[in-house]
C-alpha cells in the first residue's frame, strides 16, 4: 500500500500496479473497511481500478496525521471479510443500428462480428468504477483479442444502454450522452433511477455478464 497527496485536499492510497482480483479485493477492503469509520475530516472516498482517493477538509484534518492513521489501520482492513457481490446479467442486442462501431471493431481486431460478440459476452466482468455520469460502471478487464483504441473524436450522441469498449475495459451509457468508446451494441436495461434508491443498479465489486439477445 502505498499513500501519496492528491492535491490540496486529497489522499492516494494505491494498492497495486495490476488490475487483477487479488488488487480489486484490496481496494474494496479499504473502501468498505474505512468508510464504515466515519473519520471526522474526510468526506469522501472513491474506489477505482488500483486505487482509492480520498477527499478531506484540511480545516479539520491534516494530511499528516490521516496519513499515519491509514497505515496505522492495514492490518485491520486486510483482515476484513468481504461481502458477497452482486451478479447481474445485462441483455444486449449487438452490431446493426445497435452498435455503429462494430465495423470498426472488426476491421481492428480481424476478428467476424459473431466472435467479437463471442468474446465479448462469454467473459465476466468486475465493476472496478463508477463514475463519468451517475450510474456509468467501468467494468473490466476486457479480453486483449477485442482491444480497440478511444475513438479520436468523441461522437456527440449515443442512446441510453449503449454498450461501448475502449482498451481493456467495457461499459454502459446510463444515458443519451457524447461518447468517447466504440458502440457495440444496446441494452434497454435501466441503469440509473433517480426517483427509486439505491438509484444505481450496479454497485462496486459487482459482476457483470452480457447476453445476446
Amino acid at each position: 500500500m502505498d499513500i501519496e497527496r492528491f492535491g490540496e485536499q486529497g489522499i492516494r492510497v494505491i494498492f497495486g500496479q495490476a488490475i487483477d482480483d487479488a488488487t480489486h479485493e484490496s481496494v474494496r477492503r479499504f473502501f468498505l473497511y474505512t468508510s464504515s469509520l466515519g473519520i471526522p475530516g474526510i468526506t469522501e472516498i472513491i474506489p477505482s481500478f488500483r486505487s482509492c482517493l480520498i477527499h478531506f477538509d484540511r480545516d479539520r484534518a491534516r494530511f499528516e496525521d490521516l496519513t499515519e492513521m491509514l497505515k496505522a489501520m492495514e492490518d485491520d482492513w486486510r483482515r476484513m471479510p468481504l461481502p458477497d457481490v452482486q451478479r447481474v446479467e445485462i441483455p444486449v442486442m449487438y452490431g446493426g443500428d445497435y452498435g455503429p462501431d462494430m465495423d470498426f471493431v472488426c476491421s481492428y481486431s480481424g476478428l467476424s462480428p459473431d466472435e467479437v460478440v463471442e468474446i465479448h459476452s462469454r467473459a465476466t466482468y468486475r465493476v472496478h468504477a463508477l463514475g463519468f455520469m451517475p450510474g456509468f460502471p467501468y467494468l473490466g478487464p476486457l479480453d486483449r483479442r477485442i482491444y480497440v483504441p478511444r475513438q479520436e473524436t468523441p461522437v456527440l450522441k449515443v442512446p441510453q444502454g449503449s454498450v461501448g469498449i475502449a482498451q481493456l475495459q467495457t461499459g454502459i451509457y446510463p444515458f443519451e450522452s457524447p461518447a468517447g468508446w466504440r458502440i457495440i451494441g444496446r441494452t434497454m436495461v435501466r441503469l440509473f433511477d433517480h426517483l427509486n434508491p439505491p438509484f444505481s443498479l450496479l454497485n462496486f465489486g459487482d459482476i457483470v455478464r452480457f447476453v445476446r439477445v
